[in-house]
């Protein structure tokens, strides 16, 4: 039997030779080939830098960051595909740094997107099935209340229909209001007088929300302190959930600290 190359080969009915089928990928259009793209993007997922990178294959810094942008945008595009009714116990969300998304939209030149890469000067917001590892929302923006309400919207987009996880993150107040206005229901609070008008109804949690922050004090870029805080929920209906897995409160999973930024953040 003919042996057929790895990979996902297409044969042509005029020569009966095989080549790579790349439409639809970032290889598509691609000079270069295709295992050095992949080398380039396992490199840049390990930590290497852009500048780093471009030097050990050869490569333009400006088109390792167009592979890389490129990717994320291809990667962006398979996970609105493919992750979808996702049941999950518990997530945890936290905030990180890159500068990709002005590069897209071209408001930073190649140059000095390249030298933000390295120096991380933007926020990048993560969400993260614990249990799985599994990224389920990835997005980039500022600190701000604005893209807490984003990301949790997209995390509702993902659940599955009635799924209320946990939530853990660490102490931004943003998240609460973010919770409350994606996973919160009108009540009427009941009369406390027989006369009167009638209580105007309240924007209150959904019985199911069980959400809880790791607050962390720092002094002089040192740890000093952990609370816990629980914000909607129960300490124990929260530790029924983590138990189940022999975890306490904690967002360990989804943090990365590449340069010690947040220890700056929180400390100044």
């Amino acid at each position: 039997m003919e042996s057929i190359p790895p990979g996902l080969f297409v044969r042509c009915t005029s020569c009966k030779g095989y080549f790579l089928e790349t439409h639809g990928t970032i290889f598509h259009g691609k000079h270069a080939e295709v295992e050095l793209i992949v080398h380039v993007l396992a490199c840049l997922a390990e930590g290497l830098g852009i500048r780093a990178t471009a030097r050990v294959f050869e490569v333009a810094p400006n088109t390792v960051l167009q592979w890389l942008v490129e990717a994320a945008e291809q990667l962006r595009a398979f996970s609105a595909s493919f992750l979808c009714d996702f049941h999950v116990e518990q997530l945890q969300l936290d905030e990180l740094y890159a500068v990709l998304r002005a590069r897209k939209a071209g408001e930073l030149s190649e140059d000095a997107a390249i030298k933000g890469l390295e120096r991380a000067p933007s926020w990048v917001w993560t969400a993260m099935d614990p249990t799985s590892k599994l990224l389920v929302v990835i997005d980039v923006g500022s600190r701000t209340l604005a893209m807490a309400q984003c990301v949790v919207h997209q995390v509702t987009r993902v659940l599955a229909p009635g799924c209320v996880p946990l939530f853990l993150t660490d102490g931004l107040k943003d998240y609460g209001t973010a919770m409350l206005t994606h996973f919160g229901h009108w009540m009427q609070p009941k009369r406390r007088q027989d006369k009167g008008p009638s209580p105007k109804p309240r924007w209150m949690p959904l019985p199911a929300l069980l959400y809880a922050q790791v607050v962390k004090s720092y002094r002089r870029r040192r740890l000093v302190g952990v609370k816990h805080r629980v914000v909607f929920g129960t300490q124990l209906a929260i530790e029924q959930v983590l138990t189940a897995c022999g975890w306490t409160i904690n967002t360990a999973f989804v943090e990365v600290r590449p340069v010690g930024r947040k220890e700056v953040e929180a400390s100044g």
